[in-house]
This record gives C-alpha cells, structure tokens and sequence, in this order.
C-alpha cells in the first residue's frame, strides 16, 4: 500500500531518547571525572559498582520479560540513573551500598512502574532517599578530599574501599549542611559557626566533604548551562528552583541571622545545582508546560529549605523532588494550555459564516 503525504504543517523533532540521554552524561563527564580524582580510589570503585548495577540489573529486567536487552541499554535510561546515583551518595560509601541502590532505581522504581516513561517518582532519587532511610549512619558518613595517587589515598583505598568498609571512623567529616545543622542543634553562637564552615572558595571549587554531585559546584553549572545551550532542558525548573531556595534562605536569615543561614550558602551546598539542572528536570516526573515547570521549580527549591532547616537530615533535595514529583500530575492538570479551537470549557468553538 503506498501512502501518499498530504499538505502540512509537518514538524520534525532532532531530540532522541538516546541522544537526550548522551548529551546529559556528557554534560555530567567533567564534574564526575573531577571528583572521582577529588576522592580518588574509593570514589572510583563506588562509581564503577553502581554504574555496572544500574547497567546490569537493566539488562536482567528486560531479558527476564521477554525484550532486547541491548535496545533496552542503548536509550541511555539505566546509564542516567545509575550515573546520578552514584553522584548522591557519599564518596567513599561501601561498594554494595551502590549495588543496593542501582537495585531499587532500576528494578522498584523504574520497571515495576512500567519502565521508560512511566514512573511517577525520579528513581535515583527513590533509591538515595531509601538507602538514607534504612542505612543513615552509612549515609551521612562524608570524607574530606583525598585526591587521587596521593599515598595517604592510596592506603586508605586499600585498607577500606577494597573490603567494601567504607569510611574509617578517624576519617569522617561533616558536609558544610551538616556541620550548621549541628552548630545550630548545639546551639552555639552563629559567629562561632561561620568561622568554622568553609570559605566561598573551597564551596566553589570543592575543597569540602560531600557526595560527587555537591563539591564541584562550578562543573555543574557548567554542565547546566550547556544542557540549556544544547535545548536538552528549558530555563523554567532550574531558575525557579534556585531562584525560591535563595529567596526562602535570604528571607529566613534576614529575619534571624543567628538560626538560619543566608541564601548564596544554600545555592552553594549540598545538591542545590546537581538538583536544579539534572535531576528536577526529568521529562518523565516533571510537568510539561512552562507555567508547570515554574510551579514545580519553585515548590522544590521551598521544601529543600524547609527541609534543611527543619527535617532531621541536613539535606532535603531529594525528598523535595520527590514530594514535587507526586504532586506533577495535578500540576499538569492545572496548568495545561489552551487546546486550539476550543473554549475554556473544552466545549469546540462555535463554527461562524465567511
């Protein structure tokens, strides 16, 4: 039978799954390489163990049902989660902690959804909010930098990362959230407090504890910027997002400066960057018009103060997004345009004459 094509309007699409999805890790590659030299062998081996999960749970998922495993890889979908995974958790986190969670993403939070396109919640952020949930002390075990091929790296790596033990206790260090949370529990004076957190600086440039996805601050905006630049992502969600963390944050402080800090330390520590232009910005879980997308920004930019400033952990990117993500379909039902040719009511216009 052969088809004949009538007149237009035709539009046609360059963006790919796969495509959408290498322009992401691409975007990802220098804030990865950059701290997995930061934190050296532990970091490498953490990456490598969740990466290859994420990859082979993939693959076990899609043969066991009956589907091509290698077409089911090449989307980049099991790459992506594995790959911000591994940027969530502690650096120096013990390897089965990332098989672990490559587990829950993949096989909970992505198939037994339906698979591509048809989970409700981010699965990287479902697996490091299960894992915080169920292992906290492992979790929030953060390491100050150990740059690769130094001997004192060198030694720890062999004496921990290969055992899987991760983080000796005589090495553990607060991340720049948890060290105010603690000051402020402690209630210590917030003179006190700031003289002892890190200077803008290490913030910038990650001469500080925290997961792959918080010290390399300027990587990942750099990395935003040309996801922007490249179209993969719009403008809304990252602007909105850390657009209501400051003004929560900068509000909050100028009210009490001696409880709350003020909003450029919020943008510069934990995930906030991480959060605003890789994660908050998944298609599957985020709404679908501009109007959605600044609703859904601002709502996760609010809770990740309000969670860092009130909930237990210290850091609250991943439950915000979480929350926001229940709540994207409502968005979407709020806030979807106007169909052409029909009235506000969805009734169709009433034809008129020439």
């Amino acid at each position: 039978m052969k088809t004949t094509l009538q007149s237009g309007p035709f539009a046609h699409a360059d963006h790919r799954v796969d495509r959408t999805m290498l322009t992401v890790l691409l975007a990802l590659l220098p804030a990865t390489l950059f701290n997995l030299w930061l934190f050296g062998l532990p970091a490498i081996l953490l990456f490598a163990c969740t990466l290859g999960a994420a990859l082979g749970f993939e693959a076990l998922w899609l043969a066991a049902t009956g589907r091509d495993a290698r077409a089911g890889l090449a989307d980049g979908s099991a790459a992506i989660t594995g790959w911000l995974l591994a940027l969530s958790l502690p650096p120096w986190a013990p390897w089965w902690l990332g098989v672990l969670g490559a587990f829950i993403a993949i096989v909970i939070a992505k198939h037994a959804y339906g698979g591509l396109g048809q989970n409700l919640f981010n699965p990287a952020m479902v697996a490091r909010v299960a894992l915080l949930v169920s292992f906290p002390v492992i979790m929030t075990a953060w390491v100050a930098p150990q740059p690769l091929f130094t001997e004192r790296a060198a030694s720890v790596a062999q004496s921990f990362a290969v055992l899987g033990q991760g983080v000796p206790d005589t090495m553990v260090s607060a991340t720049p959230l948890g060290h105010v949370k603690t000051e402020l529990s402690r209630a210590l004076p917030a003179s006190q407090s700031a003289a002892d957190a890190p200077a803008l600086p290490d913030l910038l440039l990650g001469r500080r504890a925290g997961s792959m996805g918080e010290t390399s601050v300027l990587l990942i905006l750099a990395g935003g910027l040309f996801l922007l630049w490249r179209r993969v992502i719009t403008w809304h969600i990252p602007v909105a997002l850390l657009g209501s963390l400051f003004a929560a944050a900068q509000l909050a402080s100028l009210a009490d400066p001696a409880r709350y800090t003020d909003g450029l330390f919020h943008l510069l520590t934990g995930a906030s960057f991480l959060g605003a232009f890789f994660i908050a910005t998944d298609y599957v879980t985020s709404p679908m018009s501009p109007r959605g997308k600044l609703i859904y920004g601002a709502g996760c930019g609010f809770l990740t103060w309000a969670i860092r400033s009130y909930a237990g952990y210290p850091e609250g990117m991943a439950f915000a997004v979480l929350l926001m993500n229940a709540l994207t379909p409502i968005i979407d039902q709020y806030t979807r345009p106007r169909v052409f040719g029909r009235q506000r009511n969805g009734e169709p216009l009433p034809l008129r004459p020439f």
